[in-house]
C-alpha cells in the first residue's frame, strides 16, 4: 500500500526476477511510512516509461538478469528521474560494480546482504552518501589524483578514461576490425546490434567524435588496442552530460565505517570541475 507520507523514501524497485521483485517489494512494505513503494519494473526499458510518474526518490536496481545492459541504462535512468540510484547484485565482477557507481549509481549491495545492510544502504543513498565496500572505496580514492592530473594535461586522454570498460572493449576490436560494421561486430562482444548501436553512441559523444571512421582515426591516434586496453580498467571518477562533458566531480569524499558491516558509506560533496 502506497502512502502520501511526504517525509518517506519513495523507492522504485527493477528486477527482472520475479521471485527477487516479490521479496523486495516485502521489504519495503515493512518500513512505512519511513519507506514505500514508488513503483516496480521487470526491465529497464519498463522502468524508462514508468519513472517519471512514479517520482521516486531512489532506485533499486537489480542488475543480475541483464547486467551489462541495465550498468548501461544506468545514465538513462538519471536523464529521466533525479532519483538516486542504488545497485543490487549477488555478482562479484569489482570492475562492473566500479562502473555502475561511477556511470552514475550512488553504490552497490549486495543480493546476500542482510534486509537490515540493504536498508540501511537505501537509507544512506538516500541521505546523499555512496554505499561501497572498503575495497572499492580503496579504488576509488586511490585513482581520484591520477584521474584529476591526466584530465588536466591531456584532454584525448580524459576522453579514453571516460570510457566504460565495455566500451574499450568495443573500440579495440572496433581498431583490429577496419571497416567492419555493427553487424559483425556484435557477435564478436555477444551483443545484439541495438545494444551495440546503444554502446557506439555513447563512445562517440565521449571521444567527440561524430562516426565510426572517426572513432577508429581516433583509436589508431591513440594505440587503443586490445593489448594495450585489456590489462588495465581504469575507474571514472566524474559524472557526465549528454555532450561528453564533465560537469561535476568528486571533490571531497569523507568515508566513514559502518560499524561491523564490512561496508563504508562516503558522503560526497559535489562542485564545479
Amino acid at each position: 500500500m502506497v502512502t502520501d507520507d511526504s517525509a518517506s523514501i519513495r523507492v522504485f524497485l527493477i528486477s527482472g526476477q520475479s521471485y527477487v521483485l516479490w521479496g523486495l517489494e516485502r521489504l519495503i512494505e515493512t518500513q512505512q511510512p519511513a519507506m514505500h513503494l514508488a513503483g516496480t519494473a521487470q526491465s529497464c526499458a519498463e522502468a524508462f516509461e514508468r519513472i517519471g510518474d512514479a517520482a521516486p526518490d531512489l532506485v533499486l536496481l537489480d542488475v543480475d538478469s541483464a547486467l551489462e545492459e541495465s550498468v548501461a541504462a544506468i545514465a538513462e535512468l538519471k536523464a529521466r528521474s533525479s532519483a538516486k540510484i542504488l545497485v543490487l547484485t549477488g555478482a562479484h565482477d569489482e570492475f562492473l560494480h566500479d562502473d555502475a557507481m561511477l556511470t552514475g549509481a550512488h553504490g552497490v549491495v549486495r543480493k546476500e546482504s542482510p534486509a537490515e545492510t540493504i536498508l540501511s544502504a537505501i537509507e544512506k543513498v538516500h541521505a546523499g552518501q555512496l554505499w561501497a565496500d572498503r575495497a572499492a572505496m580503496g579504488r576509488i580514492i586511490g585513482e581520484l589524483s591520477r584521474l584529476r592530473s591526466s584530465q588536466e594535461s591531456d584532454p584525448d586522454q580524459a576522453r579514453i578514461e571516460s570510457l566504460t570498460a565495455r566500451e574499450r572493449e568495443i573500440v579495440a576490436l572496433a581498431a583490429e576490425h577496419p571497416g567492419t560494421g555493427a553487424k559483425l561486430l556484435a557477435p564478436m562482444l555477444n551483443l545484439s546490434q541495438h545494444t551495440l548501436r546503444n554502446h557506439l553512441t555513447s563512445i562517440y559523444e565521449k571521444l567527440g567524435v561524430r562516426n565510426h571512421t572517426a572513432m577508429y582515426a581516433f583509436a589508431q591516434k591513440h594505440g587503443l588496442t586490445s593489448d594495450s586496453l585489456a590489462p588495465r580498467r581504469p575507474l571514472r571518477l566524474s559524472s557526465r552530460t549528454k555532450n561528453g562533458a564533465n560537469s561535476e566531480r568528486f571533490s571531497e569524499m569523507d568515508v566513514d565505517a559502518e560499524g561491523g558491516q564490512g561496508i563504508w558509506a562516503a558522503s560526497l560533496r559535489r562542485g564545479n570541475g
